[in-house]
């Protein structure tokens, strides 16, 4: 018989164990009601901070593209349209400066100028998306939407929802828009109008619930915030992405480009190149030999097609090579030993100096404009390398330096070195007058009796030289003309030159010196700044102007700097800034550093540019020091003065007795 106590509690147990599981589905249930109603509250407010996504884009975009676009607009409309560049008939023949479609084309199609366009398309893009989404996204009004007035009979929205009903319910219209439209907006605004409470909460506060409260959110596209489905990740990646990875790309990117190249975007592996053989008894006829050795030219392309071509432009520049010497053959050995693609550059470039690069075929016509590009940066890089300190004094080297500069001027001129050999009256040779047009060997022979160098010919009037190139040479009226263009167009440069020691009265030994340097060029033209005549330079190439203050006697260079014209604006800055440091230093009022700015600024828009360098001063002595004035792209422009130093002991007591050193 079974015990009544036993069954009892065995029914106990049953009956809690089906409660607790009843009480767990209604958990469950209730749970996953609350969480169908957060994830529509989410969606909906999602749904608002998506078309917030664009207006948060735009004003990113919109706040530093409009003022950049108004100073950039100012700039154009204020800039002068003035030729600077040379006018005579053989540069306009060479085709470098013309103004053509595509030219003008590509004169505004600089990346700058296309991100600008690229940022302006999508604002546009932005701000219609804006207007489209404000026209999707309007403000729940029921009376709006039943075309009712507000304040209306609980008979006349009856009336209004049976006449929408028959337009729109989904028995009388099978279209799944107008379905769509009648459940999502025709039954909701019935039912808030229908119902007492929220009708007089919509009229009351817009909103058939209540007052609203404040709300915020995240403007985000919504794929980014869609936590219900399987891109709720997608945020993560796109905060991992866009704010750790992709600027570790680009950081990447930039310090490996910037651990390949240096300063004015020349390899790391060329300036060690040209650090290790330069040397400070580098003669200019050895420049050529250094400056081959850039890593640049290695990317040159050696073809078996190229070898014959190459082999007749090697006699055709041989002697240019100076291989003629007593081992002639040992040296030609030696210089078809070397790396094809160094040998390939150095006999386009000499080709180019003897004006042979129309015969080039056209697959060494890519090689040479390859070469030349190069040329301009590849031989700064090679100036700063023999300008750089190397001796104990922390000083550089003269000699090469000035070969660097010859180099570069016979190359944009496309004049042979064996021209500047000295010799009828002039440092330079014959190469200073085979820079004007129309000047070959046979017209400086003709004209050798009363004009023997540049300063010659500038010498003349204008009656004089039309003269004698016409009547002598044998020059046409036009080509008389362009030489009297490029004459006008040529540089004068002048320095003048102070040397001392801030504060004190003299220079005594060990002392941190002040160099400054006023440069002035003049123009018969009148042009401050303006491009070299060199027609058988493929490119458009700037004037640049070396500063050394040197040492002839023991080949140092004790300062050095680049000068150019073109950036007027920059030029004020420097000018002002360095005058005005001065004259604080000084101890000058407010009016006299105001006067001073002034007077450096009237000075920089004459054409003078400001150098300020910092040297320190050596043993106790007198020093006769050169202050070399070099133009890259012209040849007998240079300028040279001669600047006494005087540098005294230093004295224990204190006393700074001594002369400033200046010259001009």
């Amino acid at each position: 018989m079974s015990n009544p106590y036993k069954t009892h509690n065995f029914q106990l147990q049953a009956t809690q164990i089906y409660l607790c599981f009843c009480d767990i589905e209604v958990h469950t249930l209730v749970s996953q009601h609350l969480r169908n109603i957060c994830g529509e509250v989410l969606m909906a407010d999602t749904g608002e901070n998506s078309a917030l996504f664009p207006i948060f884009i735009l004003s990113i975009i919109a706040l530093p593209l409009v003022p950049y676009t108004i100073l950039k607009l100012l700039r154009v409309a204020s800039k002068k349209e003035k030729s600077i560049h040379c006018a005579c008939s053989v540069c306009s023949r060479s085709g470098k400066y013309r103004k053509s479609i595509f030219g003008r084309i590509s004169k505004f199609s600089t990346c700058s100028n296309f991100t600008l366009l690229l940022l302006w398309v999508i604002v546009i893009f932005l701000v219609y998306s804006i207007k489209q989404s404000s026209r999707e996204i309007e403000a729940f009004d029921p009376f709006s939407i039943l075309g009712l007035a507000p304040g209306v009979t609980e008979s006349a929205i009856k009336k209004a929802y049976r006449r929408l009903s028959i337009q729109y319910h989904p028995d009388k219209n099978p279209d799944p828009a107008a379905h769509k439209y009648f459940v999502e907006y025709i039954s909701k605004a019935y039912q808030a109008l229908t119902d007492p409470v929220s009708r007089e909460n919509f009229e009351k506060y817009g909103h058939p619930d209540g007052r609203q409260g404040f709300q915020m959110g995240i403007a985000l596209p919504q794929f980014l915030l869609d936590f219900n489905g399987s891109s709720g990740g997608i945020l993560l990646l796109w905060i991992l992405g866009g704010f750790i990875l992709l600027p570790m790309a680009f950081g990447v990117v930039y310090l490996s480009r910037a651990s390949k190249y240096g300063g004015n975007n020349v390899r790391r592996e060329t300036l060690v190149t040209y650090f290790e053989l330069v040397k400070p008894s580098l003669a200019p006829s050895k420049v050529m030999d250094v400056f081959v050795k850039a890593a640049e030219f290695m990317d040159i392309p050696v073809r078996r097609a190229d070898d014959e071509p190459l082999q007749e432009l090697f006699k055709l520049v041989k002697s240019e090579l100076n291989l003629d010497g007593k081992n002639a053959r040992q040296e030609q050995a030696k210089f078809w030993k070397q790396h094809p693609a160094i040998v390939k550059a150095e006999l386009l470039i000499q080709a180019h100096l003897l004006r042979k690069a129309d015969t080039f075929s056209s697959n060494l016509q890519q090689d040479y404009k390859h070469v030349l590009q190069f040329t301009p940066r590849l031989l700064e890089g090679l100036i700063k390398m023999a300008t750089v300190p190397r001796t104990a004094k922390g000083h550089g080297w003269l000699r090469p330096a000035i070969g660097i500069v010859e180099l570069s001027q016979c190359i944009i001129q496309a004049v042979p070195l064996s021209a500047r050999k000295a010799g009828s009256g002039s440092s330079d040779g014959v190469a200073s007058l085979l820079q004007l047009p129309n000047f070959n060997d046979a017209v400086i022979t003709k004209i050798g009796k009363k004009v023997r160098t540049l300063q010659n010919l500038l010498d003349m009037t204008l009656q004089e030289r039309a003269e004698l190139l016409s009547d002598v040479a044998g020059l046409s009226a036009a080509e008389v003309q362009d030489v009297e263009k490029v004459l006008e167009l040529m540089p004068r440069a002048t320095i003048e030159v102070t040397c001392e020691t801030e504060g004190e009265e003299g220079i005594q030994e060990g002392d941190i010196v002040t160099v400054q340097a006023w440069v002035t060029v003049r123009r018969a033209n009148g042009l401050i700044a303006a491009l070299p005549h060199a027609p058988y330079y493929p490119f458009p190439k700037g004037e640049n102007f070396w500063f050394l203050l040197a040492d002839a006697n023991s080949n140092d260079v004790w300062f050095s700097e680049s000068i150019n014209f073109m950036d007027e604006a920059a030029a004020i800055t420097t000018a002002s800034t360095i005058t005005e440091a001065k004259m604080e230093a000084s101890g000058a009022n407010m009016e006299e550093i105001a006067a001073a700015v002034k007077d450096a600024v009237a000075k920089v828009k004459r054409g003078c540019r400001l150098i300020l360098g910092k040297i320190q001063a050596p043993q106790a002595g007198s020093y006769s020091l050169n202050s070399h004035l070099m133009c890259d792209t012209w040849i007998g422009c240079d300028t040279k003065t001669n600047l006494k130093l005087k540098v005294l002991k230093r004295s224990r007591a204190g006393s700074r007795g001594g002369h400033v050193a200046g010259g001009v």
